[in-house]
């Protein structure tokens, strides 16, 4: 083993050892992922009211059941209270769904597991991973070498591995379980623009964190301790419609929000920051003899921080002012767009889906962490000029102490995530859950120094046999 720089305040310490055995999905495992992937979980924010029925509490005991064979139990399966959507920061399209359908929270369950007893958060380790997916799927396939289904990689996958990596974990480090804890996060409401307001965030504020926090998400095995926020905008035209014979007699909210679309396609991405604008659905009408005097136009905005969030509202306000007056003043002199360029101003309107959600920068908040995840289990950090993502992992942006990544195996793009044939290898299931192990020794055997970040330290009653002792540097 070579001896590796450390950072600032840390001494110098060999680098990683690689596990014994190295973890391994077995054929139970390979089962139990066919299994999930051929569970729709799919919430109604995916599939639309009168979509098809979203199976996740049977995915959830189904995966609870395999993760009791290798002694995490269940501490709650269950949905929140409706008071989880009473707040201003769910989005508007959660609380209108869950105002159409008295079952939309019953029918999403989210499930927490523990391996060990209770123990300080400085000594968790907490994992989450979501089990419900967006809309699209077919049957569950596995040649040998890829599986292929819904959430492959977003985030069945991921979530098999995990148990795999624990289970890996805990035969080459008997004091896990013991001396550390896991927590397990298995959430419904990640997708379809849920953000985690009836899933994660939830689990985050009744406490089920650790001092290390890790999100379950396609990364490529680099751990990444941003996530971006992200908010949705409306812009509505609310105008007259007309005939096609007489154009001019109403407004065309089409050309209006046609130009709007692309001029802030061009002029508001260099006003973001530190995060991206997408341009999204435009509609206004389907038919070819009728000028449609209503319509609407949706952009999605991410930012990694309150502040750059709240500056992201004002930039798309001050642009969609400029849009609407460059319209005016270029529309002005068309007989059939006359009327609709003297009222852009008052028939259009700014509404939000979604704003004011936090935003997770972790660099720098717990550099033993960052120094255990690359130095003693051996993963490297998602470099700071690569754009980070949307996730779960924004609500521990305001848990005190601890550390939090998002790490996992795949890729959104190239497994193609969100898309059909989305797909996991084998061999990145292994190599994650091998990680996964890598982590959970690590952490036994070296913690943070005297306490996390704002926490004491804690003396507890689950005693560690000598043997296991002798393995576990002090601090």
């Amino acid at each position: 083993m070579a001896d590796v720089p450390a950072r600032p305040g840390f001494p110098a310490l060999p680098l990683f050892t690689a596990l014994p055995h190295p973890a391994r999905l077995t054929p139970a495992d390979h089962d139990l992922l066919l299994d999930l992937l051929a569970t729709p979980t799919a919430g109604p924010l995916e599939t639309g009211p009168d979509g098809p029925a979203v199976r996740l509490w049977e995915a959830g005991r189904a995966y609870a059941a395999a993760a009791a064979a290798i002694g995490l139990r269940v501490l709650r399966h269950a949905p929140p209270g409706p008071a989880a959507l009473r707040r201003d920061d769910v989005p508007l399209t959660v609380r209108e769904a869950a105002a159409r359908d008295e079952t939309f929270l019953a029918r999403q369950p989210s499930l927490v597991l523990r391996l060990g007893p209770e123990l300080p958060r400085r000594d968790t380790v907490m994992f989450n991973v979501h089990l419900d997916t967006v809309a699209g799927w077919w049957p569950a396939r596995f040649d040998g070498r890829r599986f292929t289904g819904r959430g492959a990689i977003d985030a069945k996958g991921p979530a098999v591995a995990l148990l795999a990596g624990i289970r890996a974990a805990r035969a080459a480090e008997p004091a896990l379980g013991s001396r550390i804890g896991v927590l397990v996060q298995a959430v419904a409401g990640e997708e379809g623009g849920a953000m985690g307001t009836f899933g994660t965030r939830p689990l985050v504020e009744d406490g089920f964190t650790g001092g290390l926090n890790l999100f379950c998400e396609p990364t490529g095995h680099r751990f990444l301790p941003r996530s971006t926020a992200s908010m949705t905008a409306l812009v509505r035209v609310d105008g007259e419609d007309a005939v096609d014979d007489r154009p001019e007699a109403g407004h065309n909210a089409t050309v209006l929000l046609g130009h709007i679309s692309h001029y802030l396609a061009r002029a508001l991405p260099p006003r973001i920051g530190d995060g991206r604008v997408c341009v999204a659905g435009l509609h206004t009408g389907e038919r070819h003899n009728r000028v449609y005097g209503t319509g609407r136009l949706l952009l999605n905005i991410s930012y990694g921080s309150r502040p750059a969030g709240r500056a992201a509202e004002a930039a798309l306000e001050r642009t969609l002012r400029e849009a609407l007056a460059d319209f005016a003043s270029g529309a002005a002199g068309a007989p059939d767009l006359a009327r609709t360029a003297a009222d852009a101003a008052r028939i259009t309107s700014l509404h939000w889906y979604k704003r004011g959600l936090p935003a997770l920068d972790g660099r720098g908040r717990a550099p033993w962490a960052e120094d255990l995840l690359e130095r003693h289990a051996g993963l490297v950090r998602w470099p700071d000029e690569e754009p980070a993502f949307t996730c779960d992992a924004i609500w521990m942006a305001d848990v005190p102490g601890g550390y939090t990544a998002v790490f996992g195996p795949g890729d959104l793009d190239t497994n193609h995530a969100h898309a059909a044939d989305e797909y996991a290898d084998l061999d990145d299931l292994d190599r994650y859950a091998d990680e996964i192990a890598r982590i959970l020794v690590a952490r036994v055997r070296h913690g943070p120094p005297g306490g996390a970040a704002g926490e004491p330290s804690h003396v507890h009653s689950a005693a560690v046999p000598g043997a296991a002792a002798d393995r576990i540097s002090p601090r």
